[in-house]
């Protein structure tokens, strides 16, 4: 008579292979912030003018302010780079875990969308300072609107998306520490919420509010995601 005994060997650790995030999630902050520094209080005044300022003061700054507008397009290009492969092994590093619920498409149709429209608002903030376009104000006017309507709530909406489809997927798989779910999620909110910024200006604050503590969500999860799951291998007789 022969006796078998099932030998279970250790579990394996398998690797997701792809771009660190916590490195994606670092430089899309670090870009994104050296791109304001020309245009913000850091450069000196004049600073980038919002869309609440008169139409003289837009075609002003943005026709002598070139070099600090386009040092502000070069590097907050690159940070939606990074937002935009983010996304992607964001996304493919939840599917890796075993995700596989709507929240991991959301959060990539958010953050696809989320960069494509902050480089349109790049783009035309480009095509605005070119001197045949400068030259002519109400030109350049409409185009900055255009550009604020792209990187302002077009960038906040689906930020929020890309936001509440990684927290719930994460969180509710216990990937992502609970004070990250809650963070992720009450960011979305304000994202989503910011839409109502297009009929009432006296919510433009909750763009910002999206965007920079955006920034410690975007690390948070970075780090805390895993990169290795577990496989149990088939149990071999001996």
């Amino acid at each position: 008579m022969t006796l078998t005994t099932p030998h279970i060997a250790s579990s394996l650790n398998i690797k997701h292979q792809g771009p660190p995030l916590w490195l994606l999630a670092i430089l899309y902050t670090v870009l994104f912030n050296a791109g304001l520094f020309p245009v913000t209080m850091y450069g000196g005044l004049p600073y980038w003018p919002g869309p609440w300022e008169s139409p003289a003061v837009i075609a002003t700054f943005f026709q002598t302010q070139t070099s600090r507008v386009l040092a502000c397009i070069f590097l907050q290009t690159g940070a939606n780079i990074c937002l935009g492969l983010f996304t992607a092994v964001v996304v493919s590093r939840l599917q890796f875990l075993g995700v596989r619920a709507a929240g991991a498409t959301i959060a990539l149709f958010g953050g696809f969308l989320c960069v494509f429209d902050s480089l349109a608002a790049g783009f035309t903030a480009w095509t605005l300072i070119r001197p045949a376009v400068a030259s002519n104000p109400p030109i350049l006017v409409a185009l900055n609107y255009l550009s604020y309507a792209f990187g302002g709530p077009g960038f906040s909406i689906p930020m929020g998306l890309l936001m509440a489809g990684v927290s719930v997927s994460a969180g509710l798989k216990k990937l992502i520490p609970r004070w990250i779910m809650i963070l992720g999620l009450f960011l979305a909110a304000c994202g989503e919420l910011s839409v109502f910024h297009l009929i009432s200006p006296q919510l433009l604050f909750l763009i910002p509010l999206t965007r920079f503590p955006g920034f410690i969500w975007i690390i948070a999860v970075a780090f805390a995601l895993p990169r290795y799951r577990k496989e149990q291998p088939l149990a071999a007789a001996a």
